[in-house]
């Protein structure tokens, strides 16, 4: 288990510590790189919302990009926010060249600005990044910076100019960093974390770390090499023959639906991926049927295996298997789909506020938890059977018994559906918050899911599985 929900920017402060920006938690850390030791810096209560990159200035200041909202930050060295810019959309490569700011867009069409901390309009250097991120300064004083689509990285001189291509066929770089002998290291996020290392003299050469969701990387004083996850999490030391050294565990970013198939084993829907799965594919539903896997993403898609079966959702969260049919919680529209075996889409209910999770009894009659409590659809209308509860999520039954994880509350509830009497299953569940980032993505117009998920499955033995803070609990 991590102490982090996925890492993505990194960078050393003036304290020699490693300082790790966390999109998702909305929080910035310190790690004591020799002890391990790590102190929260920016808590999830601050201004910033969703770090995904950061840099010092010259004078220790922090600098925040502040992806969902827009913004870029400074910290002062006494803890002082203030508002650099919010001019920038979709901020994420930043750094610094002695006192001067520079931030980039992670967008296609996106730009690389010059910013001025203590007042001064932005200044525009370049135009059609395809998606920019973590970019850096060269021994030459050129900024240098990926374009993620094109598989591009190329450079400008901070004063301006037409920007030249350095370096391309490479897998979606993430970020552009140079060892202190100046060599390029370009990071890519496929399964194999491949970085490129481009010699002062042009000689490639690729290390595969291993490292899936490569996102960030930091060179110290001693050129030791280490790089961020933001899909697992973590803080790896790279040697040069491309070994890790992990310093902070790997984990699960989540997680958020969780699912058990037939064999037995345990599925989470782990934001970016189902855990254990190479590929970035977003998921925050997941259920089991057979031999198939099904998932919802926060970006509006029903999958089937990876083939997407519907799009266009707004915020699809919990999903079910009845027959050959797939019965959908979609929070953001109110209301239960169903998707049938040609992918066409229909309404099962509506009339819900957020219905977050789904789920049939042996007789496929089908139970919906929505706010503040637990709803049966009968005759396409939500009747309420358990009220008052505080933030109902996950769903399944067993036997004659619906469960319930009141993720307010954190425990486990079981509601009997012959007499309609609750009790507590099981108490002081370690689950994650109920408010976290991809709430801000549906505030600021972006797609996302929004609310916290714990999800919830009964296993072919009985055990029930529920989706926690960073893990999956196993209750029998």
């Amino acid at each position: 288990m991590s102490p982090f929900r996925g890492t993505n920017g990194i960078a050393f402060g003036p304290d020699g510590r490693l300082h790790v920006a966390e999109y998702l938690s909305g929080r910035i850390s310190a790690v004591d790189l020799a002890t391990g030791e790590i102190e929260v810096i920016v808590p999830i209560d601050s201004v910033v919302q969703s770090p995904d990159d950061l840099a010092f200035g010259a004078d220790g200041s922090m600098y925040v990009a502040d992806l969902v909202p827009g913004r870029v930050w400074r910290r002062a060295p006494l803890g002082e926010y203030t508002l650099v810019s919010d001019e920038v959309k979709a901020p994420n490569g930043i750094t610094c060249v002695g006192d001067r700011l520079f931030v980039n867009e992670m967008r296609p069409g996106g730009r690389l600005f010059e910013l001025f901390p203590d007042g001064g309009e932005p200044v525009v250097l370049a135009t059609d990044l395809a998606i920019g991120n973590a970019m850096q300064a060269g021994p030459d004083g050129h900024l240098y910076y990926p374009h993620m689509l094109t598989g591009e990285v190329h450079r400008i001189s901070p004063d301006g100019g037409t920007p030249e291509l350095v370096a391309d066929g490479l897998h979606s770089p993430v970020a552009v960093r140079f060892d202190r002998e100046g060599a390029l290291l370009i990071l890519t996020t496929g399964a194999e974390g491949e970085i490129t290392r481009i010699s002062p003299t042009g000689r490639r050469h690729v290390l595969t770390t291993g490292v899936f969701g490569l996102d960030n990387a930091a060179v110290d004083d001693d050129n030791r090499l280490y790089v961020s996850s933001f899909a697992s999490g973590g803080i790896a030391e790279v040697y040069p023959d491309g070994r890790i050294r992990q310093i902070v565990p790997q984990g699960l970013v989540g997680p958020y639906g969780v699912a058990v198939d037939s064999g037995g084993v345990v599925h989470a829907a782990d934001h970016y991926r189902v855990a254990g799965d190479q590929t970035v594919a977003f998921t925050h539903g997941v259920a089991a049927d057979q031999d198939r896997l099904h998932t919802t993403s926060q970006y509006g898609e029903v999958r089937t295996d990876g083939k997407v079966r519907t799009k266009g959702l707004r915020c699809p969260l919990g999903i079910a298997v009845r027959d050959d049919v797939l019965v959908i919680a979609e929070t953001g529209a109110g209301r239960i789909i169903a998707i049938d075996a040609d992918d066409t889409v229909t309404v099962v209910a509506d009339g819900f506020h957020e219905p977050v999770d789904v789920a049939f009894d042996a007789e496929q009659r089908c139970y919906v938890s929505d706010e503040q409590g637990v709803h049966r659809v009968e005759d396409g209308r939500p009747v309420p059977i358990a009220e008052g509860l505080v933030a109902p999520q996950g769903l399944a039954v067993r036997d004659d018994e619906l469960f319930v994880v009141e993720a307010g509350r954190h425990r486990l509830l079981a509601v009997d559906l012959t007499t309609g009497a609750i009790r507590t299953e099981a108490e002081n569940l370690a689950l994650g918050p109920l408010e976290t980032v991809p709430r801000a993505l549906v505030v600021h117009g972006m797609p996302g899911c929004p609310r916290g998920f714990a999800g919830l499955a009964v296993a072919p033995d009985g055990t029930l599985h529920v989706s926690g803070d960073g893990a999956v609990l196993r209750i029998p």
